[in-house]
């Protein structure tokens, strides 16, 4: 409309019995502009963190493909994307001055025409989450490499993923990604990564593990010069190298590259390796061909299986099975469910590996058991069992 005078905003606050001397002396009038309309903005509520990574100049992505829920990444963050409705319309108006703003300066002309440029009644909230990495994982088990020799490779058929693909595909932030790639033991071949095919990987880790029996090094101190031209001639030497980069702590010593191998990772692998033959293994001969199968000076303990495998030790004889938390559901309710579909009872101590990831940033596995298991008391023991029936 056309616009107004001081004499009709004085008027109209008469009208609205508001005093004018309790006011500020400027007066915003707003008018519609002809492009306002609904839908055409949307707000998303940052926090200080956030912000401040906008304004130094680095971006926020939105990632997930059609059938999932978005999350929004910085670089090391991932947050869920949730529509928070309000009740009062909230308007956009640029160049509007708050009243702090307005104080600064007092000659500043007491009508101030200002257009309303679009108008929203939600906005995104963000609440920082889990990154969802299961997915990696499963993408790059559809074809695990197998090595050098190996048919499959020949073939362009196997999916293969960049880092740029992984990013748009996995709902994570880059750092978290790069991370969790890491943790799973991919490796970078040709531009892509890949997972070592179980057995293969421990092709190299035995060849790694008998050249240190046969030179009788220190499992502190493993050359990897030496290595690469012992082994260089069976396999790969990224390969080797990838192998003792995964099972050791690289270090310089007099120049020289060398290894710490980790006795627990090691020793954890060979388990696997056992326990993938069989569906479940009398305990106690489990540990004697365990203890044999581990490089000379290492000691094989069941705490190191923690997350791997399961020990029953209600069953007469105790037994020991495979039960990796990486296959359980990422949902936290499908993960209680599954556990409590393998077994009715649990003890904290049991649960705690299969649940310990599930826990965000101020959550403990006691909060998670409150709210998705039930407790009682066995034999003066505290166990965990499912809240809804299983089906």
């Amino acid at each position: 409309g056309a616009m107004r005078s001081r004499a009709e905003v004085d008027a109209t606050l008469q009208t609205a019995k508001l005093n004018p001397a309790e006011l500020l002396p400027t007066v915003h009038c707003l008018s519609f502009g002809p492009q306002a309309g609904a839908g055409e903005c949307c707000l998303l509520q940052l926090e200080p963190g956030l912000c401040a990574e906008l304004e130094a100049g680095r971006s926020l992505v939105i990632r997930g493909e059609k059938d999932e829920q978005a999350v929004l990444c910085s670089r090391d963050k991932t947050y869920d994307m949730k529509i928070a409705d309000t009740s009062n319309m909230l308007l956009f108006i640029p160049g509007c001055k708050t009243p702090e703003q307005l104080n600064d300066n007092q000659a500043s002309c007491n009508i101030i025409h200002s257009q309303v440029a679009g108008f929203s009644n939600n906005y995104w909230e963000l609440r920082r989450c889990r990154p969802k990495l299961k997915k990696l994982r499963k993408l790059l088990m559809e074809d695990p490499y197998e090595g050098p020799d190996s048919q499959k490779d020949q073939t362009l058929t196997f999916s293969k993923y960049t880092t740029e693909d992984l990013l748009s595909l996995i709902q994570a932030s880059e750092e978290e990604i790069l991370h969790q790639l890491q943790v799973i033991g991919a490796c970078k071949i040709e531009g892509y990564w890949r997972i070592l095919e179980f057995d293969y990987e421990m092709k190299l880790l035995n060849h790694v593990t008998q050249l240190i029996e046969s030179e009788s090094w220190s499992l502190s101190k493993v050359p990897l010069r030496t290595c690469l031209e012992e082994l260089g001639s069976l396999e790969p030497t990224e390969m080797i190298e990838h192998i003792l980069l995964s099972y050791g702590r690289k270090y310089i010593d007099d120049e020289e590259v060398h290894f710490e191998m980790h006795e627990d990772k090691i020793c954890r692998a060979i388990a696997q390796m056992l326990l993938q033959n069989a569906v479940k293994f009398n305990l106690s001969e489990f540990q004697e061909v365990w203890q044999q199968s581990v490089p000379e000076g290492m000691t094989a303990r069941l705490d190191q299986l923690k997350g791997l495998a399961f020990v029953d030790k209600s069953s007469r004889p105790e037994t020991i099975f495979l039960l990796k938390v990486e296959d359980l559901p990422e949902d936290n309710q499908d993960r209680f469910n599954s556990l409590f579909s393998i077994r009715e009872k649990w003890t904290e101590e049991d649960i705690t590996p299969y649940i310990q990831d599930l826990c965000a940033e101020k959550q403990t596995v006691g909060t998670l058991l409150t709210k998705y298991a039930r407790s009682s008391m066995q034999n003066g023991v505290r166990v965990y069992n499912s809240r809804r029936p299983i089906s």
